[in-house]
């Protein structure tokens, strides 16, 4: 796993259209992915990331290069057309606009299926008249999915099913309504309640939807350990702005901001507000709650 040095962080002040191009940046670049080709791979895939975003374009460019080397070290793609990881703007107090490192669940599901442990994993919009039953003791659903493509695109969305299957045999399955998740969202997400259009979860609920399940079932029952550091390090990491000292600041920690079925429109700076300190999966440790 690499690991980057966040020093030159608050020495940089440049745009990161002209930072990305120093031989300072460069370097730094060069003797983090150790392969100049592959060097010269992720400035062009970044570049044209930041480029597609007029507010991150105004961001610290330090922040910027440490989240995609986060995003590189991952082996994820910055594309937003591919929705594996996203660079996003965000305004913090006494440090001006930064990009914060966010996943999608596309990425997430990238990672476990690189891991080489599941057999099975899948997320799942389930739409209306779909649903036969869900018993949530045995985790067993039964739908009736609508056979027509365009028919079930166009339908309702009443809920999400998620689901995993380990190569041992472990199984572990999700499904939460709609009324829940938009629950969820309200709870977590104070950019969501404030209806601006900016966030995720306005702009493509489901995709944020989908992100949540599967990082519920991957972050409580998924395998974390050091024999797979890559799902591991992207749960720690996601929604957070790497700091100077190396560590993660975490901003709107329950606004998930999940990945759109395609790029999103270049958004607004968002304010980040304080996080959220009642979710349960980083009960008893530092810094973050639960970033659902």
């Amino acid at each position: 796993m690499m690991a980057v040095s966040n020093s030159f962080t608050a020495r940089q002040k440049p745009k990161f259209s002209v930072a990305i191009q120093s031989d300072g940046y460069k370097k730094l670049i060069n003797n983090t992915l150790g392969d100049p080709k592959r060097a010269q791979r992720f400035i062009a895939a970044v570049s044209s990331a930041v480029g597609t975003n007029p507010d991150l374009q105004e961001c610290d460019a330090g922040s910027i290069l440490t989240a995609a080397l986060l995003g590189e070290g991952l082996n994820l793609s910055p594309s937003p057309q591919l929705g594996q990881y996203y660079l996003v703007p965000y305004k913090i107090n006494g440090r001006g606009k930064v990009a914060q490192f966010q996943i999608g669940y596309k990425g997430y599901l990238q990672l476990a299926i690189r891991s080489g442990q599941y057999k099975h994993i899948n997320v799942l919009s389930i739409k209306e008249g779909e649903l036969m039953g869900f018993d949530p003791l045995n985790e067993e659903i039964n739908v009736r999915l609508i056979e027509d493509e365009m028919e079930r695109e166009q339908a309702p969305t009443i809920g999400y099913y998620a689901m995993f299957e380990y190569l041992n045999g472990f199984r572990k399955a999700l499904y939460w309504s709609r009324e829940k998740m938009e629950a969820h969202a309200q709870r977590y997400s104070k950019g969501y309640n404030a209806k601006k259009g900016y966030t995720f979860w306005e702009k493509d609920f489901d995709g944020m939807a989908h992100k949540t399940m599967l990082r519920q079932l991957i972050s409580k029952w998924g395998i974390m350990s050091a024999d797979f550091p890559d799902l591991q390090r992207a749960i720690e990491n996601d929604m957070g702005v790497i700091k100077e000292d190396g560590g993660v600041e975490f901003v709107d920690n329950a606004d998930f901001c999940a990945a759109p079925e395609q790029a999103p429109e270049p958004s607004t700076t968002q304010q980040a507000p304080e996080p959220d300190p009642d979710d349960d999966f980083f009960v008893g440790m530092e810094p973050p709650p639960e970033m659902m």
